[in-house]
């Protein structure tokens, strides 16, 4: 049986432009492994149809006649055909309610679904992801949105030429632009009311090392987080650098009993036995950019409590913008209420009444929240994510599905991410069964 895979249009928001597998790579795998990839025609993909079809890849309206289909986002439920295998983010791995009838659908149809999230090496490390891209995006947008708040405030200052990241041709584009600022910080300066200004960067994995990456295109000072709060106090403030923060696990949390010291695996296992102690950083920070994986097992970094009583106070606080990379919709960080899209990115929160108005003008806190950060840079972010995944395609093109699963030929990497096998659950997902009941 010829080997062939079909890479499916992405139709969950009109802002998704990414591909899975480039031009380049898909003639490859069909040029060097014999696997035939055929691509669905998209009006709105960042790699076009011409581009496919210069590489020497069919485009096609349909892929029924493709065995295993390839993806970025979700696929509707109604999409979904008897026995086939899918390849995707299916965000189903914490039991998230509006993704269990997606997962039904297709356990019903007895397929196969693997997901881009679980693809892991023997030490639990992610393999295939976007997160660099996200800190990447997240960090323009959020500098971006500090700018507008701040000229909305009616205080001049460097950010405000900066765009959307989504609005750049691509990254070189953005950068030229970030060049300019950082021009103008140390020719110009900051005015004295915004010194210091402080940026706070939650975590520092993938996520946070993108978004570290284009803040330190500006001039800025690194300090440690138990500087933070004697900072506005120092003689030597500079108006010509922006100060950066990164904060790890145990600046966030305590353990809940006294004296004990903080361990980190411990926290990991039992994050019950820790308090969140984040909050008190906040009053320092000018920008809080949140980049951390949570689940409800760990606590938040900053509660809607909190800044309710923070923003109650005589004086004007200090926190401008949040750039929730992350952006668990209540969770780590509270006031997200909403995820947000490429062109609605942002809202103000009102502590005080925990309302959100949608754009940057208003009393409270500016929240930029895009769930789909990477879309926003697409041809890069497609480029790197095919060039990762692509070594594994011949295997999964070639895997015979119909096997049981412990006779499956598939890598380890992929046999980990392997959440449902002719429509079961497999023993490592088991416990998504309770969501789906």
């Amino acid at each position: 049986m010829t080997a062939k895979i079909g890479i499916r249009h992405e139709d969950k928001s009109q802002w998704e432009r990414r591909v899975p597998v480039t031009p380049d790579d898909a003639a490859a795998l069909q040029r060097e492994h014999g696997v035939e990839v055929v691509v669905q025609t998209s009006p709105s993909r960042s790699f076009t149809d011409t581009e496919f079809q210069q590489a020497g890849v069919a485009i096609a309206d349909d892929l029924s006649a493709c065995p295993v289909i390839l993806g970025i986002k979700e696929i509707p439920k109604a999409q979904f055909e008897p026995d086939k295998t899918y390849v995707f983010f299916a965000h189903v791995i914490k039991g998230q309610p509006y993704n269990m009838p997606m997962l039904r659908r297709l356990l019903d149809l007895g397929c196969t679904l693997v997901d881009y999230e679980r693809v892991v090496d023997e030490k639990n490390r992610r393999l295939i992801f976007f997160g660099w891209h996200a800190g990447v995006a997240g960090m323009i947008n959020t500098l971006w949105t500090l700018g507008r708040r701040l000229s909305a405030e009616g205080i001049a200052n460097p950010f405000a030429p900066l765009r959307q990241t989504v609005t750049y041709h691509d990254l070189h584009e953005a950068k030229e632009a970030l060049a300019l600022v950082r021009e103008r910080l140390e020719t110009e300066g900051l005015p004295e009311e915004l010194v210091p200004l402080t940026v706070g960067v939650a975590g520092y994995g993938n996520v946070s090392r993108g978004a570290q990456e284009i803040l330190d295109l500006l001039p800025v000072i690194e300090i440690e987080p138990e500087e933070l709060a004697t900072l506005s106090a120092r003689g030597d403030l500079s108006r010509h650098h922006l100060y950066k923060i990164v904060f790890k696990e145990w600046h966030m949390v305590e353990p809940a009993a006294a004296g004990q010291p903080f361990e980190l695996q411990d926290y990991y296992t039992h994050p019950e036995k820790y308090r969140g102690v984040f909050e008190q950083y906040v009053p320092h920070l000018s920008v809080l950019v949140n980049a951390i994986f949570w689940t409800k097992r760990y606590p938040r970094l900053v509660t809607k409590a909190y800044l309710k009583e923070h923003f109650s106070g005589p004086e004007t606080p200090r926190l401008r913008v949040i750039g929730d990379i992350s952006c668990d919709v209540e969770g780590a960080i509270e006031c997200t209420v909403k995820a947000t899209e490429p062109g609605d990115p942002m809202y103000v929160y009102n502590p005080l009444t925990g309302e959100a108005t949608d754009g940057h003008k208003g009393p409270g806190v500016v929240v930029m929240a895009v769930e789909i950060l990477p879309a926003e840079l697409p041809r890069e972010a497609s480029a790197d994510f095919s060039r990762v995944l692509a070594p594994f395609l011949p295997a999964i093109a070639r895997c015979d599905y119909a096997a049981p699963f412990e006779e499956c030929t598939l890598p380890p990497e992929i046999k980990r991410a392997v959440i449902a096998y002719q429509g079961r659950l497999t023993p490592d997902y088991q416990y998504i069964q309770e969501f789906l009941e």
